[in-house]
């Protein structure tokens, strides 16, 4: 049965929040990510959100001091967002503004198919190639990961490490529930002093079928629980 866009607005344990678009499933392809940006546009706490690109790819609001990162995967939009950073340059990475989020559906079982593409010999060892779920997550890292460094050609075997793995939240903002196994990684970012390597921390939930994990540096920005 189709349904209307759903917008949800929402925070995260990690202190990030983020706004998601789902829905309208008789529509797909470009015309379906066009309208739900449209949906997220439309949303804006204070006016209509324009996204932009810089010349990285990177999205950011026009008019906005927020990092902003945006992931869709089959009928699925996501945008994460921290708080304004004023003194930052959104541009370039920093590790008070490094960010990034990424989507993709649970049962995708192609992932596994190419998890030698992504996924180093060591990190191999951290997840069986049996374990759809667990491949899922690392892939979702890897991407997030990516994002969040801001620097073009990083391989994804050899310059993004994962450490150890996220469990998935599924109980995502219950009173009361456990906080999630948090997941651990660096990349190597390009930087002003040259490349160096930066320690990030990796946060997974599950949406709409859909394992959505945030890559995030431990010193950026956040929200409190109470915003």
């Amino acid at each position: 049965m189709e349904t209307d866009f759903i917008y949800w607005p929402h925070p995260t344990p990690v202190g990030i929040r983020v706004e998601e678009v789902s829905g309208m499933e008789t529509k797909s392809g470009r015309l379906w990510i066009d309208m739900a940006k449209q949906i997220y546009a439309e949303n804006g706490r204070d006016a209509y959100r324009e996204i932009g690109h810089f010349s990285n790819g990177a999205p950011f609001l026009f008019g906005s001091t927020s990092r902003i990162s945006i992931s869709h995967a089959d009928h699925l939009l996501v945008v994460a967002s921290l708080p304004r950073t004023p003194e930052a340059d959104l541009s370039v990475f920093s590790p008070r503004t490094a960010m990034g989020i990424d989507a993709e559906h649970l049962d995708r079982e192609q992932v596994v198919k190419v998890r030698s593409k992504f996924l180093s010999d060591d990190e191999m060892t951290l997840v069986d190639e049996k374990n759809l779920e667990g491949n899922i997550v690392a892939w979702t890292a890897k991407e997030a990961l990516y994002k969040a460094a801001m620097t073009e050609g990083l391989d994804l075997r050899n310059d993004i490490t994962l450490l150890s793995l996220p469990e998935i939240d599924r109980k995502m903002n219950i009173p009361g529930a456990p906080a999630p196994a948090i997941g651990k990684a660096t990349v190597s970012v390009q930087t002003e002093s040259g490349k160096q390597t930066q320690e990030m921390e990796l946060y997974s939930y599950e949406s709409e079928g859909h394992c959505v994990t945030i890559a995030y540096s431990p010193k950026c920005a956040k929200y409190s629980r109470n915003s």
